[in-house]
This record gives C-alpha cells, sequence and structure tokens, in this order.
C-alpha cells in the first residue's frame, strides 16, 4: 500500500515537471490574438523586400513611436505590425518601381508578421533566448495564426538587437513623424 501511494506520487510529480518543462521550451505565440486595430496606429517605415517581392508597412502606437523618439524602451501594451503586400510584378516577374524607385505595392496582403511586449512575457525561457518580455506570432492574409511558423528564429534574429528593445526598426520608429 506504501509502495502503491510513492508510486503515484512519483508518477504525478514526473507528469508535472515532464509538462513544466514542455510549456518552458516553446514559443509563446498563442499568447498573441490577431492585432485587429491595428491600422489606428502609425505607419512609421515602408520597406521593400526583393527576396520575397514584398512591400512591408511597419505599424505602431503614437506611445510606442513617443518612447522611441525619446531613446526609451518600448511601453508595455506596444504591438508592432508588419503587413506584407505583394510587389506589383512587371513582365519579368521583377518588381514593378514607381518614380522613387520604391516597389509599387498591391492590394494582395501576404501575411502578417506581429511582435507584442507585455509585462512577465518571456520570463519563462533560458536568458540565451528571451527577448525582453516580447512574443512573436505569424499570421496568414485570412488573420488565422500561422501554426507553421517557426517562432523561434523570430527569438534568434532579434536576439542581437538587445540595446534596441530588441526592435530591428527602433530607429526608424525614433525618426518618424507623429501621428
Amino acid at each position: 500500500m506504501i509502495a502503491d501511494r510513492k508510486f503515484a506520487i512519483t508518477t504525478a510529480v514526473v507528469a508535472v515537471a515532464s509538462l513544466s518543462a514542455a510549456v518552458l521550451v516553446r514559443a509563446g505565440g498563442d499568447k498573441i490574438a490577431f492585432p485587429a486595430e491595428y491600422a489606428k496606429g502609425a505607419v512609421y517605415v515602408t520597406l521593400d523586400r526583393p527576396e520575397n517581392k514584398q512591400v512591408r508597412e511597419y505599424y505602431a502606437s503614437q506611445a510606442a513611436i513617443d518612447a522611441a523618439k525619446k531613446g526609451a524602451p518600448l511601453p508595455t501594451g506596444t504591438v508592432i505590425t508588419v503587413v506584407q503586400y505583394a510587389a506589383q510584378l512587371d513582365a519579368q516577374g521583377n518588381p514593378a518601381k514607381d518614380a522613387n524607385g520604391r516597389f509599387i505595392k498591391t492590394n494582395t496582403i501576404q501575411g502578417y508578421t506581429v511582435m507584442e511586449k507585455q509585462a512577465g512575457w518571456g520570463s519563462e525561457y533560458p536568458e540565451s533566448k528571451r527577448n525582453g518580455e516580447w512574443e512573436y506570432q505569424v499570421f496568414r492574409a485570412d488573420k488565422t495564426a500561422n501554426t507553421n511558423a517557426n517562432l523561434d528564429s523570430c527569438f534568434n534574429c532579434h536576439k542581437p538587437q538587445a540595446s534596441n528593445d530588441f526592435v530591428y526598426t527602433y530607429d526608424k520608429m525614433a525618426a518618424s513623424a507623429r501621428l
């Protein structure tokens, strides 16, 4: 009877530890809902992406832009949304360009990439992975989460940007106009 009780307790402890370990290693993209109000923010930069034949518009709130202008960390609650548009293609399949040499965007949205900062997020990650309190998520054009996206690549890519609050476009945000 005592041996059975010890076995049951040991089994329960191992099960809880296993579940805890599984939670620790997975990226937390499921914490991020599609930011339906992203367009109420400001487009602070537009980038041409030749490798994807895309035009990407980066949206953030005025509070995030104001913090960047002060050289401060972006506030808790900041959501950066990147809308990925297909570029118009010429007869050879290359992105067509406007008079300023920029890609011409179409109305075809190919997807969204989102990073969101919330208090306490990321605390479950080892320091080698953690990006402050940021989480990442990729959404398809229909605004559903892309469960095939490798969110670990987001953490690895943004990790070297710690001095810019893990945001590659922090300098663009700081230089952008007010809403």
